[in-house]
């Protein structure tokens, strides 16, 4: 919840001419036919492009019906499901193996992901005196926000920036991927050294660790973790790695891509809508919303003291008074979300490791109990599923992870998609301009002396 920041009169009376002159009416869509936020009538979106990236499945059409379905997101064809299966059964991290494949479309061999690993190692690395310059000298309270100054910062240590060949934006791309995690793990030290008055902790990265290996290695203060923790995390960021062109981030990163802009402004962009409560930080409020349960029930085991609050926080009388259960349902999504049944098998087991089997229970029943709920106010016939955001929280806290971490490896994770999604749309060569309907009317001129 945003405390109110401003209390101008002088600005405050300039909005109420703002909301008279530029608010749109919802009916106006309707009698326009415009598609609202590219959504159709039926809960689909607007067909705007076609990617061979992923695919998020969430409904079917029989008979030109749009039906319910079990969900499922398939990365250049693969289900997640099989792909996080089979590394289970194998007992080895992937989330390299799956940003080659969603870079390069095909599941790449030993000898493939040996190489490509090898790239990311090379790349590991931050310019002479970014990190002092970019970084600790200009500490952020948003770490987002951060990892946005420091995204775009990297544009003036490049000498073909402005180079849109494909050859250079994967070189970018493989750069980006390869130093994110740096970016972020540095702009958190920095934010506990000099805003937050701990020490200053800046640990290198190891060259035999994984991705998931030196993230905890950079953000904890004594480098150690478990291979538990390492697993999770490694498949958390696989859930996180991509999700279709559709969502909001991404279309953000083809149209800016469209456009000819450089790739460091294109991930900046991303970066700045995902940072967004309705997208990537959405995690943050699911977690606010939980803690705000904990502190108002007096017993998690009640489900009927549980229910009877989660009816208030839906009538908008309890937690941010928004009337919206966060973890709860999906654009896409109406049976289940692939990612949080994937997500919720792992935090389970790794509740009973850490002594989080309460905190567990209780989420479960939010999801029960409130998914119920959703379900009768929709007047559908399927339980509101939980999304990703319920249980990634959980895991977040479990693995000792501050909550400030939580969207930045989100990000994280998601600049592997986007960077594919980026490859797609130069090769493409197609501005995006859609069009609007205007509703000004035509007016004659007056002069100032007039007005």
């Amino acid at each position: 919840m945003t405390a109110k920041c401003n209390n101008d009169k002088r600005i405050e009376e300039l909005v109420e001419i703002i909301k008279e002159k530029s608010f749109i009416t919802p009916e106006l869509y309707d009698k326009y036919k415009v598609k609202r936020g590219l959504r159709n009538k039926n809960g689909t979106g607007v067909l705007v492009g076609i990617t061979k990236i992923a695919d998020v499945v969430g409904y079917e059409f029989i008979d030109g019906v749009k039906m319910p379905c079990e969900g499922d997101l398939k990365y250049r064809g693969y289900s997640l499901l099989d792909i996080v299966k089979d590394a289970e059964e194998n007992e080895r991290n992937i989330f390299e193996e799956v940003s080659y494949l969603l870079l390069f479309g095909s599941l790449p061999n030993r000898e493939q992901l040996d190489h490509y690993k090898g790239l990311l190692r090379e790349m590991r690395t931050l310019p002479p005196s970014y990190l002092e310059d970019v970084i600790l000298k200009t500490p952020g309270k948003n770490l987002m926000n951060k990892m946005m100054q420091s995204v775009l910062s990297l544009y003036v240590y490049d000498d073909c920036a402005e180079d849109t060949d494909t050859l250079n934006v994967l070189t970018q791309s493989l750069s980006l991927i390869a130093k994110m995690p740096l970016i972020m793990a540095y702009s958190f030290q920095g934010k506990r050294h000099y805003i937050d008055e701990y020490s200053l902790v800046i640990h290198r990265p190891i060259a035999e660790y994984n991705t998931a290996e030196n993230i905890l290695h950079m953000i904890r203060n004594n480098k150690k973790f478990t291979k538990e923790e390492v697993d999770i995390l490694d498949i958390l960021m696989v859930l996180h790695a991509e999700h279709g062109g559709g969502n909001n981030s991404a279309f953000a990163t083809h149209v800016v891509s469209s456009a000819g802009t450089d790739t460091y402004s294109a991930i900046t962009t991303a970066l700045g809508a995902l940072k967004g409560p309705r997208h990537g930080g959405a995690n943050l409020m699911a977690k606010a919303m939980i803690e705000d349960i904990k502190e108002n029930i007096s017993d998690w085991d009640d489900r009927e003291e549980l229910k009877l609050y989660l009816e208030k926080i839906l009538k908008g009388e309890a937690f941010d008074r928004s009337g919206l259960i966060y973890g709860l349902g999906h654009a896409v999504y109406t049976k289940s979300d692939p990612r949080a049944v994937l997500l919720k098998e792992r935090a389970e087991k790794l509740s009973k490791i850490k002594g989080y089997e309460d905190s567990f229970a209780l989420i479960s029943a939010i999801e029960e109990i409130g998914g119920k709920l959703l379900t009768e106010r929709r007047k559908i016939d399927y339980p509101t599923p939980a999304n990703i955001d319920l249980y990634s929280g959980l895991v977040y806290e479990m693995l000792d992870i501050p909550q400030e971490l939580y969207t930045p490896l989100f990000g994280l994770s998601r600049t592997t998609g986007w960077c594919a999604h980026r490859l797609e749309q130069i090769m493409d060569k197609k501005i995006m301009r859609p069009a609007y309907i205007s509703l000004n009317a035509p007016r004659q001129f007056v002069k100032l002396e007039d007005r």
